[in-house]
């Protein structure tokens, strides 16, 4: 078996580092102290119960701790949980660092950043190009580094940029089907979507949302930096207030986060595409980590659904 808190299931052992990624306190029916701790490791995380927490517990387990745990995997309410046996802080002499607990995209920097750079070239509307440029270059290197949420799909280093690309590469795909679809502005919608994510959370290691981001959100943030970015490289017209339009419409209804659903062609499509990668990206991770004849955990982000792998094989 694979190493890793990922690839282990329910009666399996468990002794090893992890990341401490968030923490909460409760207290119990009769009135004692505990802590629920997600942990995480590279090839995945887990809820931990630190029962009967002391006023040292909580000063010591805290968010981006490497914690030595030892214990055994058990399943409450349909999802896998860590039952602690025994827990102490990471010491030096350990040579545990807290980047061997992130979880990296599958494909390298320097191929995220062709794609991008390809997409670019095949943009024929200057206004669209000259903002996507100007963009790629305000956040180089954020693009190439933010996971593209704090959890659900790519929701590890580099995550955005790479659900940017696979978005790109079936949009691709679609065109030559749908060859009247405007290319131009699907590829800025595509690159620019997610892009306020970079304000919207708080980086790679144990992600979550700024104030910002809780407050105004990513896709309002981004909808302005389109219009200020236009202002300052003197671009007027059409094309800008359309791809605000893309960006403003891209989860599709008010109560997924979007103001206004698309009312453009290409507003739908992006809508369809993000979701079908977003959607294609928990599961292929979540198949991953069961067996053939086996149901993956409850997902929350799919109607709470459990996935089954089918024992056949594709030839």
């Amino acid at each position: 078996m694979k190493k890793g808190i990922g690839n282990m299931g329910v009666g399996d052992a468990f002794d090893d580092f992890m990341l401490i990624k968030e923490v909460s306190r409760g207290v119990t029916s009769n009135g004692k102290p505990f802590l629920t701790l997600i942990l995480r490791d590279a090839t995945g995380e887990i809820e931990a119960k630190l029962w009967d927490a002391t006023k040292e517990d909580e000063t010591l387990f805290v968010p981006e701790q490497i914690i030595k745990i030892s214990g055994e995997i058990n399943q409450f309410r349909g999802k896998s949980q860590l039952k602690i046996m025994s827990v102490r802080l990471a010491q030096p002499t350990d040579n545990v660092y807290v980047t061997d607990f992130v979880e990296k995209a599958p494909v390298e920097k320097q191929f995220l950043t062709e794609r991008l750079t390809e997409a670019i070239f095949e943009m024929k509307n200057p206004a669209l190009q000259r903002i996507v440029r100007a963009f790629i270059k305000k956040y180089q290197e954020a693009l190439l580094t933010y996971p593209a949420a704090a959890k659900n799909h790519h929701e590890y280093a580099s995550g955005l940029a790479h659900h940017i690309v696979s978005m790109l590469a079936i949009a691709k795909e679609l065109h030559k089907l749908y060859p009247e679809l405007n290319k131009d502005l699907l590829y800025a919608g595509i690159i620019l979507h997610d892009l306020g994510k970079i304000k919207e959370l708080s980086g790679v290691i144990t992600t979550s949302y700024t104030v910002e981001g809780k407050l105004l959100g990513h896709i309002p943030m981004m909808v302005e930096e389109i219009g200020v970015m236009a202002k300052e490289l003197q671009i007027e017209g059409e094309e800008v207030m359309v791809l605000q339009h893309l960006v403003l419409s891209h989860h599709g209804k008010a109560e997924w986060g979007s103001p206004t659903p698309p009312l453009i062609k290409e507003a739908e499509l992006l809508h369809l595409i993000d979701l079908i990668d977003a959607k294609m990206n928990m599961l292929n991770r979540a198949l991953d980590k069961v067996k053939p004849g086996e149901f993956t955990e409850r997902m929350f982000a799919m109607d709470n659904r459990a996935f089954y792998k089918p024992l056949f094989e594709e030839n």
